[in-house]
């Protein structure tokens, strides 16, 4: 399956490739038959001033020039269409190589990591090589953020907005096109979109230049300047007149018009291509296509300002009172559409997100639906790790509720990837995303990990108060979220590795029965994982919610790694073995 994959991505790549070469192979010849068509049509216009105007040579230069807006017209064309080509192209070879394991085209989203927050930290929801890296494909910093704040929500959705998500990531799934062509947009900044808006807001511009008074003050501005033209040309009025209603033409537009142009021009400085983007990927969002026309006509007005510097503000003003109609052209935008861009930029970011989503699901056919059912219920047949790929072996597991589960198994045996497998398969079933297990029925958990609990020497936090802090924050979690929803609280799971590892053994064990027993009085399941053999008695005392598992190895000659889940305690032990085998060299 995975193969067909890259052999599809692989066929869209080569004919992209194929066809930029063609297209710049065209840009080339263009560019030739331009210069060709223009040194003809500026010879034929000498020529025919030298020959005393025979009409011919002037036809011939007028072809020429026709010749040469055609072939520039091409050429503009051809040239969209290998940018085109060459962002799609970009699109798939990041894909090619994200099956080949390479992520470093797509953003970590580091910047999300919170080493408080109750999973993503235990997780490797963000940062290099995590989930979010695998997964985004957003363009615009928005959708990173709304990608983000889905896969760290703490919130326990209603199976009814997982259902729905899910119908919504499968249909955009199939749309292979429409997510592409979104992929292959520049990256914006979506923050910096919003503060120039807002910016835009707050400009005042004199309500006058809206008014039926101000349009037909410009037509008679300008009708008195063409008048006076005329009558220029015609010996009835000296030249000096024209300039100097010229003059009076742009000193009425500077006084009313320029200040609030100015203010806009600042406000959109170096948005303009971001708008751009906006305007090609709201005419993509069904929720947004009827926005489209609105960016069309704000980054029209942006460029109409951009454009303005001395010489044009002389010569606009002067032949059509053109600062009075930008501010016109902008007043009604305002009106029509200001209010609604923050809305329509959330439904893009929302969207964009929703994208890196059916990207996910769509590079995973292995992957399979969750039966999210009401809980809690925890029942896999063949689950794994879906930063393995195909290497990963598979485990059935079931987690009842209100039970708990110590696994037991040597280093390197498997168990924390295997608590990263449940936690990680549970995140993507809340989210609406495929789960990698052969089938998975599993409620929507409230979650907590604590598996990478770490010191603060800059706070002068030791391993073991860092523990309890974890602790703290875990009972304090439950308690929570217990109390959240009085009717219908959600159920919590709670995945630990290795309680209390920051002290002796006896303390550890002594700590973590007390822990454990504690905890088994609030509605929680749980998932442990530890060392200490001793703690796994705990199960022949409280037969009814203490479970036995573990990850056995086998001892010969070298040791063998099965990395399957099974009922029991682990009876070997590699520490020993290992460092007997590191130690053999001194003797």
């Amino acid at each position: 399956m995975q193969q067909d994959l890259k052999t599809y991505y692989q066929e869209k790549a080569d004919a992209l490739r194929a066809e930029a070469v063609v297209l710049r192979r065209k840009t080339r010849n263009f560019v030739v038959a331009e210069l060709v068509s223009f040194f003809a049509a500026v010879a034929f216009a000498v020529a025919y001033g030298v020959t005393d105007g025979w009409w011919p040579l002037l036809v011939a230069a007028g072809v020429a020039v026709l010749v040469y807006l055609w072939i520039r017209s091409l050429d503009v064309r051809s040239s969209a269409r290998l940018g085109e080509c060459e962002s799609w192209l970009r699109v798939y070879e990041g894909e090619l190589a994200a099956l080949d394991g390479d992520f470093s085209h797509f953003d970590d989203g580091k910047r999300y990591a919170d080493p408080a927050h109750p999973f993503t930290t235990d997780l490797d929801v963000f940062g290099p090589e995590s989930l979010f890296q695998r997964m985004n494909r957003t363009v615009t910093s928005g959708g990173s953020d709304h990608l983000a704040a889905l896969l760290s929500e703490i919130r326990v959705p209603s199976l009814a907005e997982v259902q729905q998500r899910r119908d919504a990531i499968r249909q955009l799934a199939e749309e292979d096109t429409r997510r592409m062509t979104f992929m292959a947009q520049e990256h914006v900044d979506t923050a910096s979109v919003l503060r120039a808006l807002e910016g835009v807001s707050s400009i005042r511009v004199p309500r006058f230049a809206g008014s039926w008074l101000a349009l037909y003050l410009a037509v008679a501005l300008v009708g008195g300047f063409y008048a006076l033209l005329v009558a220029s040309v015609l010996g009835l009025a000296g030249a000096g007149s024209v300039m100097a209603w010229a003059v009076l033409e742009v000193l009425v537009a500077s006084l009313l018009f320029a200040r609030p142009l100015l203010l806009t021009k600042r406000a959109t400085e170096g948005i303009l291509r971001q708008l751009k983007v906006y305007e090609r990927l709201m005419a993509l969002v069904p929720e947004t296509s009827e926005a489209a026309p609105a960016f069309t006509s704000l980054t029209s007005i942006v460029a109409s300002i951009d454009r303005r510097n001395e010489f044009w503000i002389l010569i606009s003003n002067a032949l059509f009172m053109a600062d009075l109609f930008i501010v016109r052209r902008f007043l009604s935008w305002k009106e029509r559409y200001l209010q609604r861009i923050p809305e329509w930029i959330e439904a893009v970011s929302r969207y964009d997100a929703l994208v890196s989503l059916a990207t996910f699901r769509f590079n995973h056919p292995e992957a399979t639906d969750a039966e999210v059912v009401e809980g809690p219920l925890f029942e896999a047949k063949g689950l794994w790790h879906p930063f393995l790929g195909a290497k990963a072996v598979r485990n059935d597991f079931l987690l009842a509720d209100g039970h708990y589960y110590i696994i037991t198994g040597a280093n390197m045996a498997g168990k924390s990837t295997f608590l990263r497998s449940v936690g990680i398969n549970v995140l993507l079933a809340r989210v609406g995303l495929p789960v990698f297990a052969g089938h998975l029925r599993c409620s929507l958990f409230s979650l907590f990990t604590s598996m990478r609990t770490s010191d603060d020497l800059a706070h002068g936090i030791s391993y073991f108060n860092a523990e309890l802090l974890r602790l703290q924050q875990l009972l304090d979690f439950v308690r929570a979220t217990s109390t959240a929803d009085a009717a219908k609280p959600p159920h919590t799971l709670i995945i630990l590795d290795e309680i209390l590892k920051g002290t002796n053994s006896l303390d550890k064990l002594n700590g973590s029965r007390l822990f454990l027993e504690a905890v088994s009085a609030l509605p929680v399941t749980g998932v442990i994982a530890t060392h200490d053999l001793e703690l796994s008695r705990m199960a022949e005392e409280h037969s009814d919610r203490f479970h036995n598992y573990c990850f056995e190895i086998q001892l010969s000659d070298h040791i063998t790694y099965t990395y399957r889940i099974t009922p029991g305690v682990a009876r070997n032990q590699n520490a020993t073995y290992l460092l007997q085998q590191l130690l053999k060299g001194l003797s």
